[in-house]
């Protein structure tokens, strides 16, 4: 299979990105691996100290811990069947993590402006059909939005599945294609830029997927709302502020919200899209935006599979194991609280009382297709956190009648286990890597391409 990934160095991009990836202990973007001619250097050692906080990568200081059951409801009954998680445990649950962590967001707009600028052109070689549609979240065309950039096979017959990224780049730095409008991106002065005209940053390949039957789809994320600390005006946050507020209830919506209710926006497109099949789009996003799409996916069961790479604290890992980062770091005022409901910040030093854990918020997820992907040398997002959560949710699937997290042990890395509830872990950092490609696109060729799909 030919490789998805081009690899460019990223450091045409860097300069312009809100958070440098150079920052210690930053969560870092999803890109490219170095040229092959290049020498490989040796990882960084990780941070010891970040904001001031001590960080843990030794096993045996994890510490103690219990996990709260996903299947004992508040009132202290079991679950037994797929109808009392559906009808009783899983909005428990998805109140608690809404109200404590990501905050409530406000539910479809009355309007949305639909720009469909590229109807259909050939692309990519004539293998693929090009669209590219601008959804314009306010009456001012400068302010929050959505530019969505999809490919079809060309020799398609009818709607196809797809695969949607939220990327940390523009659309004309993710796809090699002169017909692609060029986009904008947000500069460290808080400014919007053009993007780089050669800027290669976490570019992709759509060509396997499309040779398969999937249609590939991005949408930049930084349109829906910025991702930096007093973004609030910028993005679709601000149109919701009330007059003389300038900011957000405790349980209120944060950044990654706010990024999840973009792509619901873009799925309310792809549903008037006659070429894609909206009952089988899969979501992938990394670092961030994986905690992103668990989020997406767990506010929209539309979403038929979810691809949640390196999502770490706040996303897949266990809060409760002292490794890596942690729910003090990630919320400290210097890095990012801003991505999150306020309340989140006040379990930074009582992670033990928090009503749930990371592997609570994947089962929302349940019974549709996830697949979990890290790497081993990302000590900083705790894959084998993201292992034990997934063997605390695997119960949850097999309500549904699923195979659930198929297997018995903690897998190495370049050992995928692809079952409904999926974990992979690549030889490498933090992000998405040119070996996690085809990887994806084995999970959706068994969990996407069939027409069985658990949950649809």
């Amino acid at each position: 299979m030919s490789s998805l990934v081009r690899t460019t160095a990223l450091a045409a991009l860097l300069p312009l990105l809100a958070t440098p990836l150079a920052r210690a202990g930053a969560q870092s973007q999803s890109g490219t691996p170095a040229p092959a001619a290049a020498a490989t250097p040796a990882p960084a050692p990780p941070p010891s100290v970040v904001a001031g906080i001590p960080v843990n990568y030794d096993e045996a200081k994890v510490g103690t811990y219990t996990l709260p059951d996903p299947l004992v409801t508040s009132s202290g009954a079991r679950v037994k069947d797929a109808a009392t998680w559906t009808r009783v445990r899983r909005p428990e649950i998805y109140k608690l993590i809404e109200s404590t962590q990501f905050g409530r967001a406000p539910g479809k707009p009355d309007h949305v402006d639909v720009d469909r600028f590229d109807t259909g052109t050939s692309a990519l070689g004539g293998k693929a059909i090009r669209r590219q549609t601008t959804l314009y979240f306010t009456a001012d065309r400068k302010g929050p939005k959505a530019e969505v950039l999809s490919y079809v096979p060309a020799d398609a017959k009818g709607p196809v599945p797809l695969l949607l990224e939220i990327s940390f780049s523009p659309n004309s730095n993710v796809v090699d294609d002169p017909g692609i409008r060029p986009g904008e991106m947000w500069g460290r002065d808080k400014k919007r830029v053009p993007a780089p005209a050669n800027g290669a940053f976490g570019r992709v390949d759509p060509l396997p997927f499309l040779a398969k039957g999937i249609g590939f789809a991005t949408v930049y994320y930084g349109d829906i709302e910025p991702d930096f600390r007093g973004g609030i005006p910028f993005g679709i946050r601000g149109q919701y502020l009330k007059p003389g507020q300038t900011q957000f209830a405790a349980d209120e919506w944060g950044a990654i919200a706010a990024w999840a209710w973009g792509l619901r926006r873009v799925m309310d497109y792809l549903e008037t899209e006659p070429a894609i099949d909206a009952k089988r789009v899969a979501l992938l996003g990394a670092s961030r935006l994986g905690k992103t799409v668990l989020w997406t996916g767990a506010t929209d069961p539309r979403f038929a599979v979810i691809l949640a790479s390196v999502s770490g604290e706040g996303g897949a890992a266990i809060s409760r194991r002292n490794y890596g980062e942690t729910i003090k770091h990630i919320t400290d005022s210097t890095r990012y609280d801003y991505q999150f409901a306020h309340n989140y910040q006040t379990y930074g030093d009582r992670v033990d009382q928090l009503p749930f854990d990371g592997h609570m918020l994947i089962s929302l997820i349940a019974p549709r297709p996830l697949l979990l992907q890290t790497g081993d040398q990302d000590y900083w997002s705790d894959p084998k956190g993201e292992y034990v959560a997934a063997v605390a949710a695997s119960p949850v699937w097999k309500l549904f009648g699923t195979d659930g997290f198929a297997t018995d042990h903690y897998p190495a890395a370049g050992e995928p286990v692809l079952s409904t509830l999926g974990y992979t872990m690549h030889a490498g950092r933090h992000g998405i890597l040119a070996a996690d490609w085809p990887v994806y696109l084995e999970f959706l060729e068994r969990h996407l391409l069939s027409t069985a799909t658990p949950g649809r």
